[in-house]
């Protein structure tokens, strides 16, 4: 219980510092930087943070997990105090306030430094996954880590409140301008306080507090490392059911991660919806995705016995009819029509959200169950290339009905990719005896 629940608190942390950006998108428009530019930035973190959620897996399986997550949401803080100043450190390089130059050099900062984050953010999920697999037998692995996958939303949802409220001057010591700098150095000092606490009171492995091991992590620190590279060739980067689940894993990110970043403004913009209520519309949103992580997980285990692949297919099919929904309801529509059906994609779309991870560390077991989420963590934050990006190029210069349409076709496909493993085991455990 003390691992949940600190590594809850810990990744919810990791969330203050990252998905802080989508509030302050509107203010930093006011700065001169396009949607595209803003995309771009959320492209830029979110691929950077892929590639290093999956070397970090790579690590993670062999390291002492408080160690590695308090030390990287520190840094995470961090770089978030030296984003609030980008102003001020672009006005010193560039010798002017305003003006292309200065914009063009607040940019390059900016980018740089939400480049930086996205490499240390990847410090944040693999040792939950390492600590997880270890402390949780695999037949409860669905229901209580659909509990742990809350820490998401939970985090997603807070910061994005926190900083709705700072964006609509709620805080009058913050003052009335740059108020989108205070949406990184808040959050930030809350995560600082938070490394510290994990620092002082999560642990590692249970051997570590006198504790046995789960029996199959004993085997881990007895296999050779030619033998341990033999079976990752066999359970990750061999295994074809991993690749499915990264593939899917894509998609579903598309779709959280259009509305997570973009909803704010695509509300404000699309449904002339004031951003305090965008905020709570979005954290509504998150709160319908705990409700459905929890749902997909018993449901897993109660009805499909633990083939948490299945239920990621009728997730995604819930995800995009309620995204049409909402897309084509018309501008008339009471307030809470919008929010009941936008919290309804988000039931849906998290349940996927939470079970590849489980089925990843199912399928590879938990010798590998980090290095297994690493590589689907690959595809899932390459999806920014869509999301981030694509998102703002296509909402600049089509509009936001397009916008609407490529969330819908992704989550078509994602339902696709799932369905493609339909017939697949609950876990690659048997085929290891």
């Amino acid at each position: 219980m003390r691992t949940i629940v600190m590594t809850m608190i810990g990744y919810a942390l990791f969330y203050f510092v990252r998905k802080n950006f989508s509030m302050a998108m509107p203010g930093m428009e006011e700065l001169g930087i396009s949607k595209t530019s803003l995309g771009m930035f959320l492209t830029i973190n979110g691929l950077v943070y892929g590639g290093s959620r999956f070397i970090n897996g790579i690590f993670a399986d062999r390291m002492n997990a408080r160690y590695y997550m308090a030390v990287g949401l520190a840094l995470c803080a961090l770089s978030n105090f030296a984003f609030g100043f980008g102003v001020d450190i672009a006005a010193w390089l560039s010798g002017e306030s305003s003006g292309t130059q200065f914009t063009n050099v607040l940019i390059l900062f900016m980018g740089i430094t939400w480049l930086i984050n996205g490499l240390l953010q990847g410090s944040g999920f693999p040792p939950c996954a390492r600590l997880l697999s270890h402390w949780i037998p695999p037949n409860e692995l669905s229901t209580k880590m659909s509990v742990w996958n809350t820490s998401h939303s939970i985090g997603a949802g807070a910061v994005v409140l926190l900083c709705g409220y700072i964006m609509g001057g709620k805080f009058e010591w913050m003052g009335s301008d740059g108020l989108w700098r205070w949406c990184f150095w808040l959050p930030a000092s809350i995560a600082f306080a938070g490394a510290i606490l994990l620092f002082i009171f999560m642990r590692d492995t249970p051997s570590s507090v006198g504790l046995p091991e789960l029996p199959d992590v004993v085997a881990v620190k007895n296999t050779k490392t030619d033998e341990t590279k033999a079976f990752l060739r066999e359970k990750v980067f061999g295994n074809p059911l991993i690749w499915i689940l990264g593939i899917g894993n894509f998609f579903v990110y598309v779709v959280r991660f259009s509305v997570l970043d973009w909803g704010p403004t695509l509300l404000k913009q699309s449904k002339g919806v004031e951003m305090e209520l965008a905020g709570w519309m979005v954290v509504l949103f998150e709160c319908a995705g705990i409700v459905g992580m929890l749902v997909a997980g018993w449901a897993t285990d109660r009805f499909l016995r633990g083939r948490a692949h299945r239920t990621c297919v009728f997730c995604m099919l819930g995800a995009m009819l309620f995204a049409l929904l909402f897309w084509r309801l018309p501008d008339s529509t009471s307030t809470w029509i919008y929010f009941a059906t936008l919290c309804a994609t988000g039931f849906f779309i998290y349940g996927p959200q939470a079970l590849v991870g489980i089925a990843a560390a199912n399928q590879a077991t938990k010798k590998a169950a980090a290095t297994a989420n690493g590589l689907t963590g690959i595809f899932g934050y390459a999806s920014t290339a869509v999301s981030g990006v694509g998102f703002g190029y296509v909402a600049q210069h089509y509009g936001w009905d397009f916008a609407y349409i490529t969330i819908i076709a992704m989550a078509f496909v994602g339902m696709l990719s799932f369905l493609l493993m339909w017939n697949a085991k609950a876990d690659g455990y048997e085929r290891n005896v």
